[in-house]
């Protein structure tokens, strides 16, 4: 089901000039059941203007009148032909004259920490074109030296959704096998929190996987040590002069 325009001030005038329940209102506004309450207590949407519905064709009296009467009834926005196929509208996305420059740096951030995302992804998040998303690909833009990466979330160019969505969809089309960091790259934010991290070894004893205390030789230790105590020769031995004989002296 569609939801109204500006929800939180037609929020406000459906409390302040109707009986519907805040549930009602909440599922209609598309808004939290405890927002509805805090509209209701003053403590949500101060200074926020009353955004009539049915003056501006979104409700009609009869529905209202519906609700108000049986409480389990929830409200229906008026159908409006002229907004038919409105969301099916396919087109590049608007981007604000203010933003505009920012699109290079956030094109740069998607190709630099997302390489999975394909040039139709990246242009539909962003709204740019795909021959500018090869150029910063390639290095070969105009101002290529003076960008920096930011992500485009944070100027504003997409929702967080709208990326995670993209990442997840890019990962499903992945199917080589991946390391830790590679995979906390293909899969939205909240998912890659809750992934265990891979053990890693530590590149000071990288090549000593195989390492072993035990003696390569094999059994040679155990022949030794079959030999009784008096077939080792200790350092004594060494400094024990032959016995003197009588033949000797003549």
């Amino acid at each position: 089901m569609g939801k109204p325009l500006m929800a939180k001030a037609t929020a406000v005038w459906l409390v302040d000039n109707t009986t519907l329940t805040f549930k009602q209102i909440a599922d209609f506004t598309g808004m939290h059941e405890l927002e509805i309450q805090g509209i209701a207590d003053g403590d949500v949407a101060v200074g926020v203007k009353g955004f009539d519905p049915i003056a501006n064709n979104q409700l009609t009296q009869d529905e209202i009148d519906k609700a108000e009467n049986d409480p389990l009834h929830m409200l229906k926005l008026k159908f409006n032909p002229a907004a038919a196929g409105e969301e099916k509208r396919r087109g590049p996305r608007y981007t604000p004259l203010s933003k505009r420059q920012d699109r290079p740096n956030a094109i740069l951030w998607l190709v630099k920490f997302h390489p999975e995302l394909s040039d139709g992804q990246i242009a539909k998040l962003v709204g740019t074109t795909k021959p500018t998303i090869q150029s910063i690909r390639e290095r070969t833009h105009w101002n290529i030296q003076s960008m920096q990466p930011i992500d485009p979330v944070a100027l504003g160019l997409c929702r967080q959704t709208e990326l995670d969505a993209a990442v997840a969809k890019a990962a499903k089309k992945t199917d080589s096998v991946m390391n830790d960091d590679e995979r906390r790259k293909l899969v939205s934010t909240e998912q890659s929190l809750d992934m265990p991290s891979e053990p890693k070894i530590p590149t000071a004893i990288e090549g000593l996987e195989t390492f072993s205390l035990s003696d390569p030789r094999g059994d040679d230790d155990d022949e030794e040590d079959k030999r009784g105590d008096g077939e080792f020769l200790d350092a004594d031995s060494f400094f024990n002069l032959p016995d003197d004989d009588d033949s000797d002296d003549d």
